[in-house]
């Protein structure tokens, strides 16, 4: 097949599961595999792409972060908002910046540890609804800094590929007395300046892939990831609030369990 065709492919797996609870990157990594692609690239192509599926967190959401982005000089509940995202960010930063270059080599390198992760993390969704504690914060934009750092100390687990960095931070703000479809919003804030970043951090690194060549299948696989992450945003929402976190765990476990089964026997 053409080398568009697998963008398109990637874009659409990409944009189906940034926000669902069952690891983008590994699903992004078990399909490259599952395809034949090489890595180098391809491994670089699933990072980028992501922020196409970023931006349609702020497309949908643009109303309510740029009245938050305006009130900053004047409104306390905004510098407040900010402070939440930014404290959220820190952890992901100083160990991503550590531990970038053993996660790319290592642990992208290891389909294994994506499958056992995905299996593992669907075990915990299944659970999470049943111990969580009463919620006592139900507004993304009103949690408290405690709150927002101990999801984004949960986020930096996501930094084992198969572990789903939206599946941490939605179980870190349960564990912590956040509601679930609030947990699930601040996940997709606090994705804003992650991807972001690790965007680039990535395309600074990898500046030699990028040319006439490979930005052309980029721009495929982001516009892809961009439209259909539109749609699965506000799917994800009225599954979690409706159904919990259980439709995903088992959802994890299947495609883990299937993965290392292809793996075994392949």
């Amino acid at each position: 097949m053409p080398d568009w065709i697998y963008a398109v492919i990637l874009g659409v797996i990409e944009g189906l599961t940034e926000f669902i609870p069952v690891s983008s990157t590994g699903m992004m990594l078990l399909a490259k595999k599952a395809m034949g692609l090489p890595d180098g690239f391809w491994d670089t192509f699933a990072v980028m792409i992501q922020l196409g599926a970023i931006l349609a967190v702020v497309a949908l959401y643009f109303g309510k972060l740029w009245k938050q982005v305006i009130g900053l000089p004047t409104d306390p509940a905004a510098r407040q908002f900010a402070l939440t995202v930014i404290v959220a960010f820190l952890p992901s930063v100083v160990l991503g910046l550590i531990f970038h270059d053993f996660i790319k080599a290592v642990l992208f390198e290891s389909p294994e540890i994506q499958c056992i992760s995905l299996i593992l993390g669907g075990i915990v969704l299944l659970f999470i609804d049943r111990i969580a504690p009463k919620p006592v914060a139900d507004d993304a934009f009103k949690l408290p800094w405690k709150k927002a750092l101990a999801i984004g100390l949960f986020q930096v687990l996501a930094m084992v590929p198969g572990v789903s960095r939206s599946g941490a931070t939605i179980v870190g703000g349960m564990l912590f007395g956040v509601e679930k479809r609030a947990a699930a919003e601040f996940t997709f804030f606090l994705a804003i300046p992650t991807m972001l970043g690790a965007f680039i951090l990535d395309a600074w690194e990898s500046r030699d892939q990028l040319n006439g060549d490979t930005m052309p299948l980029i721009a495929i696989g982001f516009v892809v990831a961009f439209v259909v992450a539109m749609v699965v945003i506000r799917t994800m929402l009225a599954i979690v609030t409706s159904r919990g976190l259980a439709p995903f765990g088992w959802l994890r476990i299947v495609i883990g369990g299937v993965g290392l089964g292809l793996l075994t026997f392949a």
